[in-house]
């Protein structure tokens, strides 16, 4: 089970996870669903961590 670490959603299937994406803040493995990553694209692009968006 996997949970979006900025909205909260959680996914079972692995194959729909395959479209997340991650990220490393402050030494911390975080992970992001489809919806917020493409949503905060420029910003996770911009490097800024998640209490940025």
């Amino acid at each position: 089970m996997m949970t979006c670490d900025f909205c909260g959603r959680q996914e079972a299937d692995a194959a729909k996870t395959l479209t997340w994406t991650t990220a490393v803040e402050n030494g911390r493995k975080r992970v992001f669903c489809d919806e917020c990553s493409r949503a905060n694209l420029r910003a996770m692009e911009g490097k800024l961590d998640s209490e940025w968006w």
